[in-house]
C-alpha cells in the first residue's frame, strides 16, 4: 500500500496562537485602512445607528405612558396617545434600521472585495520561493473563505456589536435615571458577565485560528487529489484518498465543534447570569410597587431598559465569538499582505532595456534554492550567449539546466556572481521589462481555462484577432484549431485538457511567436511527442527561433547538433562548452550522453 499523502506541517500554529492571544482583537484595527475610503458611508451608518438606538430607548417612555396614563387612569384617549407614540417610534426605527443595515452591509461587501483584490494583487507579484513553502490551497482559502468571513463581520456582526454597545450604555443611563437602587442590582451582575466573555473569548479566538487553518488543509488536500485525478484512478487509490480526506474533514470538524462548544457555553452562561439579575431586580422592584414607593409605569420602563441591557450583553457575547473569528481571518490575510517579495525593482529608475542587445552573460554565478540552502543548484557558473546564437544546455537530471532559466527570468537572484543582458546587470532592470524581452516554451506548456484566443493572446494581450491567427499559422496550429468545435472560440478546459500534447505545445509556441521576444527559452518541447506531432512542433520551433537569441534545454540529438554552442553541465557546474564535434573529442560526459541518445534512437527504431 502506498504511504498516505501528508499535508504541510503546522508546526507554527501554537506560536501563532500565543501571538494571537497577546494581540487579541487589536488586529482588527488593520482593517481601518480598507474601511477609510468609505468613511462617509460609515459615518452615515453610525448616524442612523445613533438615531435608531435613541428611538428604541424612547420606547421605554412609551411603556411608562401606557401603564401610568393609559392603564392606571383607565382613559382610552391616554391609551391611544401612548400606543400612537410607540407606533410612530417603531416606524422611525424601521426606517433608520433600513439605512443602517444597507449602508453597513454595502461597506462590508466593498471592503471584502477590496481586501480580496489587495491580497491577490500582492500574491501574484511575490517571488516563486514563497510558493515553495505555502500551498496554493491555503492561499486560496485566505483569499476566498477568510475574506467572505470578514464580509459577514464588517457587514453584519460589527454593526450588531456597535448597536448593542450603544443600546447597553443608553439603557444603563436610563436605568439610573429611573431607579438607582434597582440599577445597582443589575450592575452587580456585570463582573459575572465579563469573566466568561474574557475567559471563553480567548479560547474561541485560538480555536478560530485553528479552525480556519484546518479548513485550508481540507481545501488543499481535495484540490491536490482532484488535480491528479488520473493518477489517483490509474493506481486505484480512490478508496485511500476517500479515507485520508475523511480524516482531514473529521479533524476540521472536531476543531469546529470545540469552537462551537466554547461559544455555546459563553452565550448560555451570559443568559443565565443576566436573567438571574433581572429576576432579582423584579423581586425588589415588585416589592417597591406593592409598598407604593415605585409606580407601575416606572417599573415597566425599568424592566424594558433592563431587558435591553440583557439582550445587548447577550448579543455582544455572541458577536464577540464572531469578532474572534474575524481576528483570526484578519491575521491570516495581513500575514500575506506583509510578505515582501525577494525580487524587487531597483529603488531608483531602472535601466531601460529597449536598446540593449540580447546578449546573455552569467559571471561566476552560485545559487542555492531557499528550500535547499545546503545544496548548490549552480556553482561558479560562467556562460556567454552571443546575440542571435543558439546555446544548448545538456546534462543529467539535476545538472542545473532549469535553474539557468529561472535565474535568467529573475524568479530568483543568485547568492554570488551576476547575470547581465547586453552588459546590463538584470538586477538594475524592472523585472517585468526584463521578462518582456523573453518568451518561455516549457516542456509541459501552461494553458488556461479559456478559449484559444485567450491562450495565444496571453503573449500580447493587445493583439488583434488577425495577429493571433497569423501567429497560430506560423506555429502550425491553425489547421487543428480551425477543426475544433468553435474554432478559436473553443474552450480548452482546465490546463488545456481537451488538447493533445502536441497541440498544447503548438498553442504555447503560437503564444511565444505573438509575443515576438528577442530571447527565446526552450525546454525542448519535442522530447515526449509522437513522430507526427514532433514534426509539426519542430517546424514551428524553427520558425520561432529564426533571428533570436535562443537557449535550449536539449534532450534530442538533432537539437544538439544544430546549436551554435553546447554547454555541458553536471551538478550545477559547467563541465565543458563547444560545438558538437569538439565536445565529442574533449568531453567524456558529453560522449556518454550522445551514446545514450544513439542507443535510445536505435531501440525506438
Amino acid at each position: 500500500m502506498n504511504p498516505p499523502r501528508t499535508l504541510p506541517s503546522k508546526q507554527a500554529i501554537a506560536d501563532k496562537n500565543v501571538k494571537l492571544e497577546k494581540r487579541s482583537l487589536t488586529i482588527l484595527t488593520e482593517l481601518i485602512r480598507f474601511v477609510r475610503p468609505y468613511r462617509w458611508q460609515v459615518i452615515a451608518a453610525l448616524a442612523a445607528l445613533v438615531v435608531t438606538a435613541s428611538l428604541t430607548l424612547s420606547v421605554g417612555h412609551g411603556v411608562r405612558l401606557l401603564i401610568d396614563q393609559g392603564f392606571a387612569s383607565r382613559s382610552l384617549t391616554q391609551l391611544g396617545s401612548a400606543i400612537g407614540f410607540i407606533l410612530t417610534v417603531t416606524l422611525l426605527i424601521s426606517v433608520g434600521t433600513f439605512f443602517r443595515f444597507y449602508l453597513v452591509s454595502s461597506v462590508g461587501e466593498r471592503v471584502s472585495a477590496d481586501i480580496r483584490l489587495a491580497v491577490f494583487n500582492h500574491v501574484i507579484r511575490l517571488h516563486p520561493s514563497y510558493f515553495e513553502t505555502n500551498g496554493s490551497g491555503e492561499i486560496m482559502s485566505r483569499i476566498t473563505t477568510d475574506t467572505t468571513l470578514l464580509q459577514s463581520i464588517i457587514g453584519s456582526s460589527f454593526s450588531m456589536a456597535m448597536r448593542s454597545a450603544l443600546m447597553c450604555v443608553g439603557a444603563l443611563i436610563m436605568l439610573f435615571a429611573t431607579n438607582v437602587k434597582l440599577t445597582l442590582i443589575v450592575m452587580a451582575s456585570v463582573p459575572f458577565i465579563l469573566v466568561p466573555i474574557l475567559y471563553y473569548g480567548r479560547k474561541v479566538r485560538a480555536l478560530s485560528r485553528q479552525s480556519q487553518d484546518s479548513m485550508a488543509d481540507v481545501g488543499s488536500y481535495a484540490g491536490e487529489a482532484i488535480a491528479q485525478i488520473k493518477t489517483v484512478q490509474s493506481y486505484s487509490q480512490e478508496s485511500q484518498e476517500q479515507v485520508l480526506f475523511a480524516t482531514q474533514v473529521e479533524k476540521a470538524y472536531q476543531i469546529g465543534r470545540q469552537r462551537v462548544m466554547q461559544r455555546a457555553i459563553l452565550i448560555s452562561g451570559v443568559i443565565v447570569i443576566v436573567f438571574s439579575a433581572i429576576s432579582g431586580m423584579l423581586w425588589v422592584g415588585g416589592s417597591d410597587v406593592i409598598a407604593g414607593t415605585l409606580s407601575a409605569g416606572d417599573l415597566g420602563a425599568f424592566v424594558f431598559y433592563a431587558i435591553i441591557v440583557a439582550s445587548s450583553l447577550a448579543t455582544i457575547s455572541e458577536v464577540m465569538g464572531e469578532l474572534q473569528r474575524a481576528a483570526g481571518a484578519t491575521e491570516r490575510l495581513i500575514e500575506i499582505l506583509q510578505v515582501e517579495s525577494d525580487i524587487v525593482a531597483p529603488s531608483s529608475n531602472g535601466v531601460s532595456l529597449e536598446e540593449v542587445t540580447p546578449q546573455i552573460e552569467f559571471a561566476s554565478v552560485t545559487f542555492h534554492y531557499p528550500s535547499r540552502p545546503d545544496q548548490a543548484a549552480l556553482s561558479d557558473l560562467s556562460l556567454l550567449v552571443e546575440p542571435g546564437k543558439v546555446l544548448a544546455l545538456v546534462g543529467p537530471s539535476g545538472a542545473g539546466k532549469t535553474t539557468i532559466f529561472e535565474l535568467l527570468q529573475r524568479f530568483y537572484d543568485p547568492q554570488q556572481g551576476s547575470i547581465a543582458l547586453g552588459g546590463v546587470d538584470i538586477k538594475q532592470c524592472e523585472p517585468s521589462q526584463l521578462r518582456h524581452k523573453m518568451a518561455l516554451v516549457p516542456q509541459q506548456p501552461a494553458l488556461f481555462s479559456h478559449d484559444v484566443f485567450y491562450n495565444i493572446r496571453y503573449g500580447r494581450p493587445e493583439a488583434t484577432d488577425e495577429e493571433v491567427v497569423a501567429a497560430a499559422k506560423k506555429a502550425h496550429a491553425h489547421e487543428f484549431i480551425d477543426n475544433l468545435p468553435n474554432g478559436y472560440r473553443s474552450f480548452l478546459g482546465e490546463r488545456g485538457v481537451r488538447l493533445s500534447g502536441g497541440q498544447r505545445q503548438r498553442i504555447a509556441i503560437a503564444r511565444a511567436i505573438l509575443k515576438d521576444p528577442e530571447i527565446l527559452l526552450l525546454d525542448e518541447a519535442t522530447s515526449a511527442l509522437d513522430s507526427e506531432s514532433e514534426h509539426h512542433v519542430q517546424r514551428a520551433l524553427e520558425e520561432l527561433m529564426r533571428g533570436r537569441t535562443t537557449v535550449i534545454i536539449a534532450h534530442r540529438l538533432s537539437t544538439i547538433q544544430h546549436a551554435d554552442q553546447i554547454a555541458v553541465l553536471d551538478r550545477g557546474r559547467l563541465v565543458d562548452i563547444g560545438d558538437h564535434n569538439s565536445l565529442l573529442q574533449s568531453c567524456e560526459l558529453y560522449q556518454r550522453l550522445v551514446e545514450l541518445q544513439f542507443k535510445q534512437m536505435n531501440s525506438e527504431e
